[in-house]
Order: structure tokens, then C-alpha cells, then sequence
């Protein structure tokens, strides 16, 4: 049978259960495999790079929403001034990162470079535990933040290196604005954009 959650608001005592349902989630994640290219650590490293960057940076700017077993990180325009990690996260994240740390650095510069600069809502992160996978616990993350962007008449942008994610975001009426190589030998990265959607009319009694 199919399972489609409520998402409801996260708190940072989610912090654990959050990290937990997105590091089986990004494990196969183009990106995430070059960050963290060693399996045997990757699981690990991963639960503490979510909850770092969770704990420390979206539950405090952005609208963080979650299922049992799914995450999604929400970034309003009023907050993306405010969603630069901090100089404590960084130093967390370069210990998580080692040696990848630098690499790190530039491919965020990168983005950065090309970064819509219309006001929109940005799609920081969203992902399900794959045990969830046909539940509908992601794509109810996906509408509730969607709606929240139509709600105030805004775009939504976001940024996939998984190709097989494409299609799911062109479901929900994102297409493809650039394809990024980064750097360094590293993975594709497709920027994509979803224009507003009206809000439906309401229904007429009777």
C-alpha cells in the first residue's frame, strides 16, 4: 500500500533522524561519491556532514520540512543572504572533508557564480531513505515546498547531479536553465528552474 506523510516543520532535535534517512539517500549521489570517494567511511561521514550543515545553517534560515524517513531544505529569498555557512561551520565541514576540503571550496564557488539572481525559493536538499522509496515521502516534501513558492508567486530553482533525478524534477515543471561541469574532473551539475503556478480556484459549493 501505498504511504504518503504529512511533512511537518523539523526542530534540531531532528537533527539525528534527518541525518539518518539522507546518508543512504546520497549514497550513490554523483557529488556526494567525489566528496566522499571511500565507501567504507562514506555512510558515516555523510550522517555527520547533514547534521552539521542541518544543525547549524538550514534550521536557522530555512523552511526545513520532514517526513518519517525524508528531508527537505527550503531557501525563501528574505533568508538566502543568511544561508552562507558560518566560519564555524566551515571549520566543521573541512574536518569532515579532509582532503577533499579545498575541492570542496571551489565547487562551491562555482555554483555560486551561477546562481540565479531573480528572487526565488531555492531547493537547498531533499532525499529520501531508499527503505521509503515508493511511499510518496519525498514527493509530498516536493509539493509542500512547491506550493510555498506558488503561495508568494516565485520561481523555484535547484541544482541535480543525479541525471536519473531529472525526470522527477521535470515532472513537478522544472526544466533544465544550464548544465555545469565542475571542476577538478568532477560530476555534472544541471541548474534547473520551475516557474509559479496560479493558485487553483476555489471549488463552488453545491
Amino acid at each position: 500500500m501505498r504511504i504518503t506523510e504529512t511533512p511537518r516543520t523539523a526542530t534540531p532535535d531532528d537533527a539525528a533522524s534527518i541525518s539518518r534517512s539522507l546518508a543512504p539517500a546520497f549514497d550513490d549521489d554523483p557529488m556526494m561519491c567525489w566528496f566522499f570517494p571511500d565507501e567504507g567511511s562514506r555512510q558515516a561521514l555523510l550522517r555527520r556532514y547533514f547534521a552539521t550543515l542541518f544543525t547549524r545553517q538550514y534550521v536557522h534560515t530555512a523552511v526545513c520540512e520532514r517526513t518519517a524517513d525524508a528531508a527537505a531544505f527550503w531557501v525563501p529569498p528574505k533568508a538566502q543572504a543568511k544561508a552562507v555557512p558560518d566560519a564555524a561551520t566551515v571549520r566543521e565541514l573541512t574536518e569532515l572533508l579532509g582532503d577533499r576540503a579545498e575541492l570542496f571550496g571551489r565547487t562551491v564557488e562555482e555554483v555560486g557564480r551561477h546562481a540565479a539572481q531573480e528572487p526565488h525559493w531555492y531547493l537547498a536538499l531533499i532525499g529520501a531513505d531508499p527503505v521509503a522509496q515508493g511511499q510518496g515521502q519525498g514527493a509530498a516534501l516536493l509539493r509542500s515546498g512547491l506550493a510555498q513558492a506558488d503561495a508568494a508567486g516565485l520561481p523555484v530553482h535547484l541544482e541535480s547531479s543525479k541525471a536519473a533525478n531529472l525526470g522527477l524534477y521535470q515532472h513537478f515543471g522544472f526544466t533544465v536553465r544550464e548544465e555545469l561541469k565542475l571542476p577538478d574532473g568532477g560530476p555534472t551539475l544541471w541548474a534547473m528552474r520551475r516557474d509559479p503556478r496560479p493558485p487553483r480556484p476555489a471549488r463552488a459549493d453545491g
